[in-house]
């Protein structure tokens, strides 16, 4: 269970990762604009290390319910001096979270190593960008697009369905010359889904386990958990770790949190419950 991410290797036969989120938006559903201005997204990220964040997920673009998308150009201005200086650290595994080529192109450009791709190649340029740089990518699902995903989300039967999609996009990828080694997969919990569909993919998750490539899930803050225990978004923890923990217990190798220090503990909690079950 390697994952290689531009010259970085994680093993993840038993340690889970934890990817930090920050946002580089004025928008966030999560936090409301706090790191839009380069100096906080750096100093955000520098203390999601601090906390034990294995990677920083920067995004520019939000992907809240409802938003539209942002030109690359206006991307690429928003988080490049935020990579820039994380670059020059030298520390960080950083990701970008961005749908388009050309932005995952610079962002690599300025020392990125994954792109978090939650259209799963939808931009037919980002397949070749992801191989003639030997970056990591995740493949995530959704249903629609965030402007409209949450109106009237529907499925037969949501885990078969996702990891239908999911092996046919891993499939695309292997076909333009990306290695399977690279990739990870994400059933999108909450883009174009319903509160039940994201427990029944949560309680599910061996299925799509059985794909072979690590499963990168993410739950902090979102709305199925608020609608769940009727929260609002800055009360959602306790809640996004217990299903964090549930997640990695049934087999999730990566995590996508806005709480890195809380989360470390429940992972570290939750992957040694799943080694003593081990035969």
């Amino acid at each position: 269970m390697i994952w290689r991410c531009r010259g970085r290797d994680f093993d993840l036969a038993r340690r889970t990762l934890v990817m930090g989120v920050v946002n580089v938006t004025p928008d966030s559903f999560s936090d409301g604009g706090r790191f839009y201005e380069p100096a906080a997204a750096v100093a955000q990220a520098r203390r999601l290390m601090a906390e034990g964040a294995d990677l920083v997920d920067l995004g520019a673009e939000s992907t809240r319910p409802g938003s539209e998308p942002v030109p690359a150009g206006e991307q690429i201005r928003r988080l490049a001096p935020v990579l820039e200086a994380l670059a020059g650290d030298g520390r960080a595994c950083l990701s970008v979270d961005t749908a388009s080529a050309a932005v995952a192109e610079r962002a690599l450009a300025l020392g990125a190593h994954l792109v978090n791709d939650v259209t799963a190649l939808g931009d037919p340029a980002m397949a070749e960008v992801v191989r003639r740089t030997g970056a990591g990518l995740v493949l995530m699902h959704m249903q629609g697009r965030p402007a409209t995903m949450q109106q009237a989300p529907r499925y037969q039967d949501a885990a078969r369905e996702v990891r239908e999609f999911l092996a046919g996009r891993l499939a695309l990828a292997e076909a333009a010359g990306i290695g399977a080694e690279c990739v990870a997969l994400d059933p999108g919990i909450g883009f174009g889904k319903s509160v039940a569909h994201s427990f029944e993919l949560l309680a599910r998750l061996d299925e799509l386990a059985a794909l072979g490539r690590p499963l990168l899930v993410g739950v902090s803050r979102k709305s199925f958990i608020g609608k769940t225990l009727d929260l609002p978004v800055d009360q959602r923890l306790e809640g996004g770790l217990a299903a964090t923990a549930v997640a990695v217990f049934l087999g999730a190798r990566i995590v996508r949190t806005h709480d890195v220090a809380a989360t470390v503990k429940a992972v570290r909690i939750a992957e040694a419950m799943r080694e003593a079950r081990r035969p």
